[in-house]
């Protein structure tokens, strides 16, 4: 794994942008030259494709319709799954459906000091951060392509604390042994920035999650998956993540869940969890795998930076895989 700034990757860069040409680059979601609707959610005017799914069903498509737009999908596990009507700040349906999705996961060590100042004193008396080892908690950044989803396309960057499940004790790299095992995992998100105006507000207003607009282009080139994140401030490349498109890929279907522990606008405790089917999917702990590349100046490389990010533990490379993701509840803890 390697964490680099650009001025020590400048013929890198530069190398792989004119001579490593990308099968596919693209800013997924983005609504340049393609006409909009607007659409009221909780008071924001909301720029949708126009005639989109999010346009026309509001995240609540048929699921005949989605089989007759992609007759390549396997809808059966969404056929077992019961959309129900609610207010999340706006009225919607949870789970909202990820159809067809990629996604790239690093994990690492961190300063657990500095985690724990970045969590409200309310969440850590419920979920502390794992430590692995004295002074090291544990980060995970995951990068997220949704091609055809209920919310329409769009990319977003994840950066999670991973702590302890509510109501239980932890017991360090033993808990994050046994939710590697169950594939149940837990954690705070530190940060989220999407491409899309929709994948924010419904975000920020429904769940509470530090979301923001920013540019995020994807590149599928032979060998590797590259994620550029724009700093919505300069319109500068900030971070650009690049990981191995690993080929020992199991196409055996494997159930995982993530839950987060948040605070509501009005400070209550909430949790909400995503579950992923996921049918293509490798690992590995070759730090080879990775490559974080940090800007100078770019306000998500200096926060990264802060978590004097340390060893990789593990990488995740799922290029193909289906998500329900339920809306956020109040979190019932013990007294």
């Amino acid at each position: 794994m390697k964490i680099q700034t650009w001025f020590k990757s400048t013929f890198t860069f530069i190398w792989l942008s004119v001579f490593a040409l990308p099968v596919l680059s693209e800013n997924l979601g983005s609504l340049d030259g393609r006409e909009t609707s607007l659409i009221d959610i909780a008071g924001y005017e909301v720029p949708v494709l126009k005639n989109g799914l999010y346009d026309r069903f509001r995240s609540n498509p048929p699921l005949n319709l989605i089989q007759r737009i992609d007759p390549s999908l396997d809808l059966s596990w969404f056929e077992t799954l019961e959309k129900k009507r609610l207010d999340m700040g706006f009225e919607s349906y949870s789970p909202n459906f990820y159809y067809r999705n990629s996604r790239i996961t690093a994990v690492f060590t961190a300063n657990i000091a500095v985690l724990k100042s970045l969590m409200p004193e309310k969440v850590l008396q419920q979920v502390q951060p794992l430590q692995i080892w004295p002074g090291r908690g544990v980060v995970a950044i995951t990068a997220y392509s949704y091609y055809y989803c209920d919310n329409d396309a769009y990319s977003e960057v994840a950066i999670s604390v991973v702590t302890n499940k509510p109501n239980t004790t932890s017991f360090g790299p033993l808990t994050l042994a046994l939710q590697s095992f169950n594939s149940d995992y837990w954690g705070y998100v530190l940060k989220l920035p999407v491409n899309t105006e929709l994948a924010k507000v419904r975000g920020v207003v429904g769940y509470n999650l530090p979301k923001w607009l920013t540019r995020i282009d994807s590149f599928d080139h032979k060998q590797h998956v590259q994620y550029d994140i724009y700093d919505e401030k300069s319109g500068l490349i900030d971070i650009s993540f690049r990981a191995s498109k690993l080929t020992d890929l199991t196409t055996e279907v494997h159930m995982t869940r993530n839950s987060f522990v948040n605070l509501d606008h009005a400070s209550n405790l909430i949790s909400g969890y995503a579950d992923a089917r996921q049918l293509q999917y490798a690992e590995t702990r070759d730090d080879a795998a990775v490559d974080l590349v940090l800007s100078e100046q770019g306000a998500l490389s200096q926060f990264i930076k802060g978590l004097e990010l340390g060893s990789l533990l593990k990488y995740e490379y799922v290029p193909h895989f289906q998500l329900a993701l339920y809306a956020p509840a109040t979190l019932t803890v013990s007294e």
